[in-house]
């Protein structure tokens, strides 16, 4: 062809591939059924801009205006405008992978300070630059502990109140190995030790358990549940999050040995798909990690710069020494959770999440008076973000209830519902008291 590679062709090039293939017109190549093809008409009265987006405008108000008190594993803080602003410049915003460093500099440099920062908050050697979800992290923290356990195995186990979504991911993930997945029993909220212990052989390879719990406690026996996967030398494998994890006990000063979770509670509002899955881990293991490390190195000019160090997916290596066969990763959004993060500083990530733990009890407080109500379920425990509270009507009733009067809660099981609050919410905390006094009284 001549001319720009990056031009359409001319019709005297067009006509020419046309007879290389034996065709007459552009049309034939594509087999478009009549009734979606376009006709040339949209049949759409045109509108000018403005009276476009009035509109759209109300279209939008049709929607039900629902304040959301729903939680396991979604959660929603304000994210300041400055994270908007810094993302969305050309220079992040047109990015793909950041395959050439010499024009990513930018872009790759705040990936390796998200590194940074799961580093520090995990106490782990090393941290990815980012990969699906959480549900996928966990599926491929299975996989990296059927790679490198020492002993034969293939059991993996995990508590029994995983997210059934979680659980349904890593058995599908892990289906092209031979990897067993199965659940062991808790106990209010948290681990059963002795159900774990039961539970364990020389065939585990991963124990899995999290801090917050689905149930939003806080799960006080880590450490031990560290040493019963290290005395069956399986690895121990922690989910957690950003803001969780700067006021709780450092992953690796528990035992654990590759941390997994969601750090899109930093940088996006709750979007019940996108996600940001968080991958830390020992160093020793540092070729097994899937996905992509972002390095700081020096040029040939002896100035700092940083680069894609370790691209261990299928695409970029032998098919048989790939990790993951990870197509993408989220950059963009770890992206605005180090904006996030940074703009938040250390001592504004631990005013966060302290606030996470003081606004669910001081409202699981104000749920208990309500007649009908008990509240938290779990009222031994410390929570973070989220409780369950006991109902005296049917959970499913309440839940239903709540949402005609605007709220959106889960309902767990018949009388059992569970409630997260936290700053993105927090200022309709009276309105809602006021909800389920009035569907439950």
């Amino acid at each position: 062809m001549s001319g720009s590679p990056y031009a359409s062709p001319s019709e005297a090039d067009t006509d020419a591939m046309l007879d290389a293939v034996g065709v007459d017109r552009v049309d034939e190549l594509f087999d478009i059924p009549p009734e979606v093809s376009f006709d040339g008409e949209f049949g759409i009265d045109a509108k000018s801009e403005q009276a476009a987006l009035r509109g759209v405008r109300r279209r939008l108000s049709d929607n039900d205006d629902l304040t959301e008190f729903l939680g396991r594993g979604h959660y929603e803080h304000y994210v300041p405008s400055l994270v908007d602003s810094v993302s969305q410049r050309s220079e992040f915003i047109t990015s793909y992978t950041q395959y050439q460093p010499e024009i990513t500099q930018g872009f790759l440099q705040v990936l390796f300070e998200y590194q940074s920062l799961l580093v520090e908050l995990t106490g782990l050697g090393v941290a990815n630059c980012s990969m699906y979800d959480a549900a996928t992290a966990l599926a491929e923290a299975a996989l990296l502990a059927k790679r490198v356990r020492a002993a034969d195995g293939n059991r993996v186990l995990v508590p029994g109140f995983v997210r059934d979504s979680h659980v349904d991911v890593l058995r599908n993930y892990t289906s092209g190995s031979d990897v067993v997945v199965e659940r062991y029993a808790t106990d209010a909220g948290n681990v059963d030790l002795d159900a774990l212990e039961a539970a364990m052989d020389a065939d585990v390879v991963m124990v899995y358990a999290e801090n917050p719990t689905t149930c939003g406690t806080v799960e006080e026996q880590l450490c031990a549940v560290g040493d019963l996967a290290d005395s069956h030398d399986a690895l121990f494998c922690l989910g957690s999050d950003p803001v969780a994890m700067s006021i709780l006990q450092r992953p690796v000063d528990v035992g654990a040995d590759v941390v997994v979770g969601d750090a899109s509670v930093l940088g996006m509002p709750t979007s019940y798909g996108t996600g940001l899955g968080v991958f830390a881990t020992r160093e020793e293991f540092l070729r097994q990690v899937p996905g992509r490390l972002v390095g700081a190195s020096e040029d040939d000019a002896g100035t700092r710069a940083f680069t894609l160090t370790l691209q261990t997916r299928e695409q970029h290596i032998r098919k048989e020494r790939a990790t993951s066969n990870i197509c993408t990763n989220q950059a963009w959004v770890a992206l605005r959770a180090a904006i996030h993060a940074a703009w938040l500083g250390a001592d504004g990530l631990v005013d966060l999440a302290e606030r996470m733990v003081e606004l669910p009890r001081d409202l699981a407080a104000r749920l208990d008076d309500v007649s009908g109500v008990t509240a938290p379920v779990h009222d031994d425990r410390h929570h973070i973000r989220e409780f369950q509270a006991r109902t005296e009507q049917p959970a499913p009733a309440v839940a239903s209830a709540l949402e005609a009067e605007g709220f959106g809660v889960h309902a767990v099981d018949d009388h059992t519902i569970q409630v997260c609050v936290t700053d993105a919410n927090e200022h309709a905390t009276d309105a809602f008291v006021a909800a389920v006094r009035e569907v439950s009284e």
